[in-house]
């Protein structure tokens, strides 16, 4: 185990929520059991070229079959909740009509475990795998699908209720409108910056109308968002660079809080896209803003940016420490981020929703020493507390991840779990990240 200790100095309240995170499609597996219907992502991963490793999400880490014994693992970790998302085509396999009852069932199953063991659950709704029979209507440009969604949410929340701690709509529609739609490096891998516009307006349209239909069930749960969120700073204090970061700061972070929290688009992003624009309706989008019980933060890395682009790597310095994606271990960030969010916005309540980082794992005689994610671990918490001793209303921190998973157009070529799969067996195996977070649990308790 590693001889890292816990943090003394980092103490958070006793009613604090710990956890991890994972998401469906990266974990579940049992892509054809029990009537599941195909993703884009199980249509996607077939195309040549588009996965690293050419593998799929159709085993992935074997939870739909293996559920109960990795509830246990994430309860004997001393934790208190985990977060999971509801797979869209496993409840309803078309997007609409209709629903799977097994698919159903399986998440009844899952919430009933977690609450057996001591664990909240929290859901998300939607994490990127959208079923292909939406996708072949259009799929998120399409203005049908903020309907389709509302009914798709109303279906879930009629099976769980109020069993689930929390809801969150989405996790990081960034990513399913810009890297989906825009970039093309994820599902459905379309490459049109108009249609990735229009994605984003209707997701914020369903977010909104999905948040309202479910107040209107007068739910017990927290409502909620997940956005991947991040600090963007300027290389240097010349205009043109302030002006690259002020616009990366407004199209991946304002172009997602700003609809949800201030039913609006920010005007310099709005302007930069021009005619690429979607025709808006502001009643619409104010019905976007709709009052959050929390807001989730998924944070990894800083935004570096300068005229000639955004870098996930950082200045380019040799002292960075830098993660298997090439990404910037930054955990002044995560402190930079949370006080200045919360001082622009004022949400009630912020969960850290995901944070972690991939490193070079290598499981030698039944171990894995992953010093990197521990010093990972202890020195993003560390900022964290300080962002609440700043007065931030953080109210719980979810590692990502529970397991080294499907990681979408790298298959399983790149390891964030703090538990390691083997890919060939499902063997699952404590890293030396997993005991450091038990132990920091007990030492709490």
């Amino acid at each position: 185990m590693s001889r890292m200790t816990p943090l003394p100095e980092a103490r958070f309240p006793k009613d604090f929520v710990w956890g991890v995170a994972s998401s469906a499609y990266q974990i579940e597996g049992a892509a054809q059991d029990d009537g599941r219907g195909p993703s884009i992502w199980d249509t996607y991963s077939r195309v040549p070229g588009k996965i690293l490793d050419g593998t799929s999400g159709d085993v992935a880490c074997g939870l739909y079959h293996r559920w109960a014994s990795d509830l246990d693992l994430i309860a004997a970790l001393d934790l208190n909740a985990c977060h999971f998302s509801v797979a869209w085509p496993r409840v309803l396999p078309r997007g609409t009509g209709p629903v799977n009852v097994q698919g159903l069932e399986f998440y009844d199953r899952l919430v009933d475990g977690a609450l057996a063991r001591g664990l909240q659950p929290h859901v998300t709704l939607y994490h990127w795998d959208l079923p292909q029979a939406l996708q072949d209507r259009g799929g998120w440009p399409n203005p049908d699908i903020v309907r389709w969604f509302t009914e798709y949410a109303l279906t879930v929340h009629a099976r769980l209720g109020d069993r689930v701690a929390s809801y969150a709509t989405f996790n990081e529609p960034w990513c399913t409108a810009e890297l989906g739609y825009h970039v093309g490096r994820h599902a459905p891998g379309q490459q049109d910056l108009r249609a990735a516009l229009s994605a984003s307006y209707h997701i914020q349209l369903a977010h909104g109308s999905a948040v309202r239909a479910l107040r209107a069930q007068n739910t017990k749960a927290e409502l909620g968002t997940v956005l991947n969120l991040y600090p963007v700073d300027a290389a240097t204090d010349q205009p043109e660079d302030l002006l690259a970061a002020r616009l990366v700061d407004e199209k991946i972070n304002g172009w997602y809080l700003d609809p949800v929290l201030r039913g609006t688009f920010p005007a310099l992003a709005a302007e930069q896209y021009g005619a690429y624009m979607p025709e808006i309706e502001p009643a619409a989008l104010q019905g976007a803003k709709e009052p959050l019980d929390f807001l989730g933060a998924n944070y990894y890395f800083r935004q570096w940016v300068s005229r000639e682009g955004a870098s996930r790597a950082g200045p380019p310095s040799p002292d960075i420490q830098r993660t298997a994606m090439d990404w910037e271990v930054y955990p002044e960030g995560l402190y930079g981020l949370l006080t200045d969010l919360h001082r622009t916005y004022q949400v009630p309540k912020y969960y850290i929703t995901e944070n972690g980082g991939a490193f070079e794992d290598q499981l030698v005689r039944g171990e894995v020493h992953d010093e990197a994610r521990v010093r990972f671990l202890q020195t993003h918490l560390q900022a964290l507390r300080r962002a609440m001793q700043d007065g931030v209303p953080v109210k719980g921190y979810f590692a990502w991840s529970l397991m080294d998973n499907y990681e979408w157009a790298f298959g399983y070529s790149k390891r964030f779990g703090i538990v390691h799969v083997d890919d060939a067996t499902q063997q699952r195996t404590l890293k030396d990240s997993a005991k450091w977070y038990r132990a920091f649990m007990q030492q709490r308790r």
